[in-house]
């Protein structure tokens, strides 16, 4: 099997790159190409040793540059597109990054110079827009509300279209918000983490009643391998745990993980169109995958908090 991994050095795409070089290890026989553009949040220490040890091919480019895809993308079995812009405070700034990163006919066309490929679209649950009540699933209206779940709806629509045109196979899966070690700080448990051990105030939205559904990232990980062997082509995936906690929910459980009590919290302006609540339906998955989250939130925490440094 040929892997073909973008955003390879990113949170969620090294930790696939992990598991990819894992299997190899054991004897499976794979090859693990990975391209990424090493834009700001990407970290190169993450898969160096890879590297090193020829485990890996990779190659900083950007993907929405056909000239220089082109001669390194082969025929791979699997392509796992991780590339993306994903920071929502960012895209508010400045959109523009993320419709030229999130958005990538480039790599389409290339897939389709190699019939046998599946390709994986790595979505989100922000596409859905702001839930009051109800959980999303498939086949639910996408009513993004900011320009980076604006640009992962439009990458997803793309990949639809492509499937529905010219026959590519090709598979959707939209993750709740992801944790896990190494996550970038401008990431909320991260940020909180990092706030709580130096002794500072923990900055916090609004009111601080914004609802996230959290996954770890290696339950994550899990449901696109069972999408990449599984899932039907053109079919879409929610990736969730049901397991929804308030921003503040989250900094008490980080809080009481590091041993401290009453964390000092900062409400700072709330962020413009900022989403009240997620909430996944993830039944298609766990009827057709065989999907199953492993990790509680709680003890991915207290794991979290137990390896944390600075």
């Amino acid at each position: 099997m040929h892997y073909l991994v973008t955003g390879g050095a990113g949170f969620i795409g090294s930790h696939y790159v992990t598991r990819l070089v894992s299997r190899k290890l054991q004897g499976q026989e794979i090859t693990i190409t990975v391209l990424d553009n090493l834009t700001y949040a990407s970290d190169l220490g993450r898969i160096r040793e890879f590297m090193k040890k020829g485990l890996i091919k990779f190659h900083k480019v950007d993907i929405s540059d056909t000239e220089a895809v082109a001669p390194i993308f082969g025929r791979p079995d699997v392509v796992v597109n991780f590339a993306a812009e994903t920071h929502v405070d960012n895209s508010i700034v400045n959109p523009n990054p993320f419709m030229t990163s999130n958005l990538f006919m480039s790599l389409l066309n290339l897939c389709m110079t190699s019939p046998a490929t599946r390709f994986v679209q790595v979505s989100t649950d922000e596409v859905y827009g702001s839930l009051e009540t109800l959980d999303a699933d498939e086949t639910f209206p996408l009513l993004p509300n900011s320009p980076y779940a604006a640009s992962k709806a439009s990458a997803d629509l793309l990949v639809r279209s492509y499937v529905n045109t010219y026959g590519l196979d090709a598979v959707i899966t939209r993750c709740c918000n992801n944790y896990g070690p190494h996550q970038h700080q401008e990431k909320f448990i991260p940020m909180t983490l990092a706030a709580l051990s130096n002794g500072t105030e923990v900055r916090v939205y609004g009111d601080g009643q914004n609802i996230r559904e959290w996954i770890h990232v290696s339950d994550h990980l899990e449901g696109i391998d069972l999408a990449i062997k599984h899932g039907e082509k053109g079919e879409i995936y929610n990736l969730g745990t049901s397991e929804r906690k308030t921003n503040l929910e989250i900094v008490a459980a980080l809080s009481a993980a590091l041993g401290l009590q009453s964390p000092p919290v900062k409400f700072v302006e709330d962020r413009k169109g900022h989403d009240r609540r997620y909430a996944l339906n993830s039944c298609k998955a766990i009827q057709e995958l065989g999907f199953r989250p492993k990790v509680s939130l709680e003890s991915g925490i207290d794991e979290l908090a137990r390896t944390w440094t600075c």
